[in-house]
């Protein structure tokens, strides 16, 4: 047995010891609880306004490109949607899908008219959007999640960052996987193998088995990664162990609370989403397909439109209630819009010349529009905000020094954002 040892290279040894903690743990957990708590010592500059201020962020990603006329940019000329504007208190106006938003929430939103990209594909776009960087062949880019959790560290037994209703893809990018968010797809199940047939103390003879095994082994080669696996089997035991696995569990809350939200998964999402922030998770991506509308937007956006408008009220007010929202930033982004003028199906093509996303809470300045599009929505009119601005604008919220420069296993120097500038203007 230890001569067979010997004889593995470490990248074979990492994948005999993933495939037995696969049988001792559960696999969905494996690679995603593995992280440095180390803090990162720089001195990031905090000199602009909100810096550290986002102590969470929730990430609201709406898969398919949505309508930016129809949502956060309306419009009243040839253009103009199938439902009414809405004139909010705080003086804007907002897409009439989003009446709840647009009565109760105006004032907290901080909302970016002049968003534009050239990417019109949806996974590429959605690559840009979720990274800041341009999708190459030769690389993969962290998202701000993983960012957060390699500059930032990670706190007590829960995940540094969670995606929810879609799976990590390239969530690390270049970090090591140790830095991945973990996945639940379905909010409504939460964890799944949290909940192992057998004892504590089965558990910790197992560990102990699987650490006698390991024992000659880091002492031969003495792998890097191979702390990283050590280090995530105390974490996994320390998270199976803890009360803060109650936080992936929706059964804990009031059927009222549940159905505020909406039962559908993007409401359901938003609340885990809160129950985790609230435990201390960093990051967490709440995803939602089907916004790519090219049939029938009205009957569409009508459908989604309103699980949006539910959810993401529902959330802001949660959030306030429990004083998290000063502490917590909320982004609601999207890949691209949509065109100004409908198809012959009633619909709207892609459109990544101009659309619109919101900041709230967290040092979001409240009851603020930046950048604007034309009277149709068609191009923008003031200078346009890219992907990298967002992510350097979040990451710097968030408390990171977004002009670090880390270098990939490659040598290469990236940054929080690329090459984007924060954007002050929503901040304070």
């Amino acid at each position: 047995m230890n001569a067979a040892l010997r004889s593995l290279d470490p990248l074979t040894r990492r994948t005999f010891a993933q495939q037995v903690a696969s049988a001792a743990l559960g696999v969905t957990l494996l690679p995603h609880l593995q992280g440095a708590s180390t803090e990162n010592p720089s001195a990031p500059s905090k000199t602009l306004p909100g810096f550290g201020k986002a102590k969470n962020v929730i990430w609201l990603q709406m898969l398919g490109g949505m309508s930016h006329i129809d949502t956060l940019d309306p419009k009243t000329g040839d253009t103009k949607g199938p439902r009414d504007p809405i004139t909010t208190k705080a003086g804007y106006q907002l897409g009439g899908y989003l009446p709840t938003l647009a009565k109760e929430h105006s004032d907290k939103l901080a909302i970016i008219r002049s968003m534009s990209t050239k990417v019109g594909t949806h996974l590429v776009g959605q690559y840009f959007c979720r990274t800041g960087y341009d999708q190459k062949v030769t690389i993969r880019h962290p998202t701000l999640g993983a960012w957060g959790h390699h500059l930032l560290g990670k706190k007590g037994t829960l995940p540094a960052s969670v995606c929810i209703n879609r799976s990590p893809d390239y969530g690390h990018g270049f970090f090591s996987p140790l830095f991945a968010p973990l996945p639940i797809y379905d909010p409504e199940t939460g964890l799944q193998f949290s909940d192992l047939d057998t004892t504590p103390e089965i558990m910790t003879k197992r560990l102990a088995l699987l650490n006698d095994v390991d024992a000659g082994f880091r002492a031969k080669f003495q792998d890097t990664n191979l702390k990283a696996y050590t280090d995530f089997y105390d974490n996994t035991v320390k998270l199976l162990g803890s009360e803060d696995l109650k936080a992936f569990q929706l059964t804990e809350e009031d059927a009222a609370t549940r159905k505020k939200y909406g039962t559908d998964s993007l409401g359901q999402g938003c609340l885990l989403a809160r129950r985790l922030v609230e435990r201390g998770v960093r990051f967490v991506e709440v995803a939602r397909s089907a916004w790519d509308m090219h049939v029938d937007i009205d009957a569409r956006m009508g459908l989604l439109g309103g699980m949006l408008d539910n959810a993401l009220s529902a959330l802001l007010s949660d959030l306030q209630a429990r004083g998290l929202l000063d502490s917590t930033l909320v982004v609601l982004c999207t890949e691209m819009g949509r065109t100004p003028l409908p198809n012959s199906n009633g619909g709207r093509d892609h459109h990544p010349k101009a659309f619109s996303i919101l900041l709230a809470g967290g040092p979001a300045k409240g009851g603020t529009i930046y950048g604007a599009s034309d009277k149709d929505g068609a191009v923008v009119t003031t200078p346009p905000t890219s992907f990298p601005d967002l992510h350097k604008t979040v990451g710097h919220a968030m408390g990171m020094d977004v002009d670090e420069v880390v270098l990939s296993p490659s040598g290469r120097p990236f940054t929080v954002g690329d090459k984007g500038s924060v954007i002050t203007d929503v901040l304070t």
